[in-house]
């Protein structure tokens, strides 16, 4: 009896495989059309795949969005720093340009010092009380500045030495209104050399005053106006400006001229230094010169 029982499953078994063999042969021919078991399994399946398929591809959608939007936001970080970097050497590119410039101007203005050894230097400082006054230099005693040299860009005089350290250097500007601050000029484009003396600044109108001119001369607008080199502290032939007005003076004796400055005082970078090397002028050991420079 067990052995029936055992025998009767192995034929069950041979049965299941000759019909699962005899269900996947009819299931690979080539038919136009599907039997109805197989259409039921399909639209399970079928409905099954749509059910998770939806879900799964939101899901994966999320997730390509969420690193679409990392990549984007690295990226634009990225070029945000590289847009920075780039302002930067933009800015320093056109600084150095013009500082190169302005180098070249010095050069060539060297070649017009003559008696004097031309030291070449930097601001360092400018106080905002004193803008059209005073400015610091970063060349001192050790470079052998002295007080009262001569300075002034590449476009004309700015002022003169007055305090020495051994690093650096304080220069009082011609724009200063300190009274007793004074250049002896010299007026160009005339039938005749014109003297007189740069004393004070119009600080409404940001032009020099060129005082102690004889009313009978004639001056007119647009005539140069340059250090006359007579006093042996400023270089003779250093343009100082343009005269814009001419007027009488408050006391009706000699005439007045306002004298627009060649360089620009609220611009200074780079400076060059007279170091006298011509004999000095006696009287001038106190920083006082015959035709009134101090």
């Amino acid at each position: 009896m067990p052995q029936f029982f055992s025998n009767k499953r192995l034929i069950l078994l041979l049965l299941g495989v000759i019909l699962l063999v005899a269900l996947i042969s009819f299931s690979l021919r080539d038919r136009d059309n599907v039997s109805l078991p197989e259409q039921i399994i399909k639209d399970a399946v079928g409905a099954g795949q749509s059910v998770f398929s939806g879900p799964a591809h939101f899901v994966t959608g999320v997730f390509d969005n969420v690193d679409s939007l990392l990549n984007t936001y690295e990226e634009n970080k990225y070029l945000k720093s590289r847009l920075e970097e780039f302002a930067t050497v933009q800015a320093e590119v056109t600084d150095l340009r013009s500082e190169n410039a302005e180098l070249k101007e010095l050069v060539g203005k060297e070649e017009d010092l003559r008696d004097y050894n031309p030291i070449q230097a930097t601001v360092i400082a400018r106080n905002p009380d004193q803008w059209e006054e005073k400015i610091v230099i970063n060349k001192g005693e050790t470079s052998g500045v002295k007080p009262n040299m001569a300075v002034m860009t590449a476009r004309g005089l700015i002022g003169k030495v007055t305090l020495v350290t051994k690093l650096s250097s304080t220069v009082e500007l011609i724009s200063t209104q300190n009274p007793n601050y004074r250049v002896s000029a010299m007026v160009l484009g005339g039938d005749k050399e014109v003297f007189g003396l740069i004393e004070g600044y119009d600080a409404d109108r940001r032009e020099l005053l060129l005082k102690r001119i004889d009313a009978e001369i004639e001056l007119k607008e647009g005539q140069k106006v340059v250090s006359s080199g007579l006093g042996g502290i400023f270089p003779k032939g250093i343009v100082i400006g343009e005269i814009t007005e001419v007027a009488i003076d408050e006391f009706g004796l000699t005439k007045l001229a306002y004298v627009k400055p060649a360089a620009d005082f609220t611009l200074l970078n780079h400076v060059v230094i007279a170091d006298r090397l011509a004999p000095e002028v006696d009287g001038e050991d106190n920083g006082e010169t015959g035709d009134g420079e101090s």
